[in-house]
């Protein structure tokens, strides 16, 4: 027993004083952070509160401006990925690093061996890779294609990977971003697994919910420093939520209210295959004061879905009525015109042109219709606009002339908000509103949608985060397979009953 205890007490991993700057801003002010054999601790913080850069010191990307790292009582050299390597720190990012053309075991093989090696010794990686499968309860076959495997089966590649490389930290960053409850449930059985054959996990996550359910300690950042750290079984999600922020956060109540008219409807709605799962068969009726939530696992048809509400995307049958008439000649101009607003999946890839300022990105949507004069731009009430959104939603920026890459993905995604629901729009597509937000941010997005929703908007949440689904939704659909179901009253199913549906069992379709 004390050889036990001794074992698990052993700390496999020290971060002493990690300060890093970058110019006037200091990323990471004198961290001190520690890991030990056996242990799972969460890493909490808001946007911008250091946690990547930290993370990115940790595996050689950047270099400290002072303090030292350990890993298994030896020093880490700084700058050096490699070291980091072999020093036996692996980690399994939220997009994974797979290459679909190439089988399961070629994946998890790839670059293990030396260059001079003519060939694959594919017996012995083979056997290998079912001696860990078994081991930590990963079962996956080796000889698949990674273009046939399921979400939570990727994720099983990747911590094979780690694992096939002797991986004895294990960091995993935001690890159930895109799984069904029921892969959720098999993750954590598996980091069970692991951690009491004496690996240790540093775990990077935004839902507290998942936090308190499978770590042992919690070290929360906030602006650069050390907030606070707790054990999971002598705090609560209130008092961790409240040391992320700075002060205490209570997510908005969207309390039931009596449906609307019909703004929108999908009727047998069909889309060619042209931006990965296509809608098949779709019916979907969005009604003022209400918010529609759409619950699935990533790629189920969720982006065609939203290039239809958007206009980028038309019907190849069925059709699209706003209000009781199908427009003519559907399109990005039309959708505007007749009142739909858009908050976009990527708030970088398409919600935003990063080398422009905040005010031309404010009005990039409507600067032909509402800030031109005379074929020219009204630059003075473009201004205006954005200083008014800066100011209602609370951004924090410099100016209106700022390039908006230079935001926070918090801000950034407050000005696509600002801009989405001023003025009051007819119909709001949310497409992962608060994705990669911390849990004030989180708050804030909330509150407006269901402020929108309040004054006769129809709302529809696009989401893969069934807890913001279940909490934000007056009714609810799983997509699946470019399917989805019959609308279901909040609490109407459980949230394994969901799961089994989002995983494409049992969807009973409308």
């Amino acid at each position: 027993m004390a050889d036990d205890t001794a074992r698990q007490a052993q700390t496999v991993l020290r971060l002493s004083g990690i300060t890093k700057r970058f110019g006037a801003l200091t990323a990471n002010d004198a961290i001190d952070l520690d890991l030990k054999r056996g242990e799972i601790v969460a890493l909490l913080g808001e946007n911008g509160a250091g946690k990547t850069t930290l993370m990115n010191i940790l595996f050689g990307h950047y270099v400290a401006d002072a303090g030292a790292i350990e890993a298994f009582g030896k020093p880490l050299p700084p700058g050096d990925p490699r070291a980091a390597l072999g020093a036996g720190i692996g980690m399994v990012h939220q997009h994974f690093t797979l290459a679909d053309n190439l089988t399961v075991l070629e994946n998890i093989a790839l670059g293990t061996q030396s260059i001079w090696s003519p060939r694959l010794d594919r017996t012995s990686a083979r056997a290998r890779i079912a001696r860990l499968s078994g081991e930590f309860g990963l079962s996956i076959d080796p000889s698949r294609a990674v273009s046939d495997l399921a979400v939570g089966e990727r994720q099983r590649v990747e911590i094979l990977k780690a694992l096939y490389r002797d991986a004895r930290i294990l960091i995993l960053d935001e690890p159930t971003a895109v799984l069904t409850p029921g892969e959720t449930e098999a993750l954590f059985a598996t980091l069970k697994l692991l951690v009491a054959q004496g690996l240790s996990i540093i775990f990077i996550s935004h839902k507290l919910k998942e936090v308190m359910a499978v770590a042992d300690r919690v070290v929360v950042l906030r602006g650069g420093r050390l907030a606070g750290e707790r054990r999971t079984a002598e705090t609560t999600r209130q008092e961790l939520a409240a040391l992320m922020v700075g002060q205490e956060v209570a997510l908005p109540n969207a309390a039931p209210r009596e449906a609307g008219p019909v703004l929108l409807e999908l009727r047998s709605v069909s889309t060619a295959a042209t931006a990965g799962t296509p809608l098949r068969d779709v019916a979907l009726r969005l009604h003022g004061g209400v918010i529609t939530g759409i619950a699935g696992v990533s790629g189920n048809g969720q982006a065609a879905l939203a290039g239809l509400l958007s206009g980028t995307l038309s019907p190849r049958s069925g059709q699209l009525l706003v209000g009781d008439a199908a427009p003519a000649g559907w399109s990005p101009c039309t959708a505007l015109d007749r009142g739909i607003a858009r908050i976009p999946e990527d708030r970088h890839a398409v919600g935003s042109i990063a080398d422009m300022s905040v005010t031309e990105n404010v009005i990039s949507e409507r600067y032909r219709t509402e800030f031109s004069r005379y074929g020219m731009i009204d630059w003075a009430a473009a201004r205006r606009f954005a200083e008014r959104l800066i100011a209602d939603y609370d951004v924090k920026c410099p100016s209106p002339e700022t390039r908006i890459r230079l935001l926070s993905g918090g801000n950034m995604q407050k000005l696509i908000l600002g801009r989405a629901l001023d003025p009051d729009p007819v119909v709001i597509l949310a497409n992962q509103p608060t994705r990669g937000l911390d849990i004030g941010a989180v708050a804030y997005v909330h509150a407006r949608l269901i402020e929108a929703r309040d004054r006769g908007a129809a709302v529809l949440l696009i989401s893969e985060d069934l807890d913001e689904v279940l909490s934000l939704s007056d009714r609810v659909h799983v997509i699946a397979d470019g399917e989805i179901s019959r609308p279901f009253a909040r609490g109407e199913k459980s949230i394994s009953e969901l799961g089994e549906m989002m995983a494409g069992h049992g969807l009973e379709v409308a």
